[in-house]
């Protein structure tokens, strides 16, 4: 598996728990460090070590976001958290429900594809050109659904959370947008060698 990001001047970044252990594999150095590190063969140590018990509510996942919102984050890209056990990535994608709610976007990134979660807004890419896109109503009905820029494009669709209409889209030009007016949505795409990117997202 290649690097999977570079960080920049000004990102903050967490490591939960076995997490620690592919950051290092990478050569990328942790600001903070959170987690109960029972996936761990050792406990970390130091001043940017936050340890937590094994019996908690929170997913160490969930610790590392409560942090980066406590110190004012608000894009979060999540590694690591999906393509292994499905409670997980469940949690996960209920972990970027929490962010939406508080006005955040969160994209869990997996090696072959992303999924992020918006509500009463807008997701917009470029350098698409070929993959699958798939579109799911977390919430029990999400209206005003829009897709564009896709091989079914669909303008004003209501989705219910009890049956799969958006699954199995395909992007087929160079910019595609997805949106909705009401509710909250899954989005789920494919991204080949660095194609896919999102452009912007927009919360209404």
């Amino acid at each position: 598996m290649e690097k999977p990001f570079f960080p920049q001047e000004g990102e903050l970044v967490i490591a939960a728990d076995g997490g620690l252990a592919d950051l290092k594999r990478f050569g990328i150095e942790p600001d903070l460090i959170v987690g109960d590190f029972d996936s761990l063969n050792e406990k970390p140590t130091g001043g940017n070590v936050l340890t937590y018990p094994v019996e908690k509510d929170d997913t160490d996942m969930m610790l590392a976001v409560k942090l980066g919102l406590e110190k004012g984050c608000t894009l979060f890209y999540l590694y690591g958290g999906m393509g292994g056990r499905t409670d997980h990535t469940l949690a996960n994608i209920q972990t970027l429900c929490y962010l939406a709610e508080r006005g955040c976007r969160g994209y869990l990134v997996g090696e072959s594809e992303t999924v992020t979660v918006i509500q009463d807004g807008s997701l917009r890419f470029a350098s698409c050109g070929s993959g699958t896109l798939s579109v799911f109503a977390l919430s029990k009905e999400v209206c005003g659904v829009y897709e564009r820029g896709v091989k079914y494009e669909v303008e004003n669709a209501r989705l219910t959370y009890d049956f799969p209409l958006g699954v199995s889209n395909a992007f087929v030009k160079e910019c595609a947008e997805i949106g909705v007016e009401k509710g909250t949505l899954a989005v789920l795409w494919e991204h080949r060698d660095g194609k896919n990117a999102v452009v912007s997202g927009r919360e209404a």
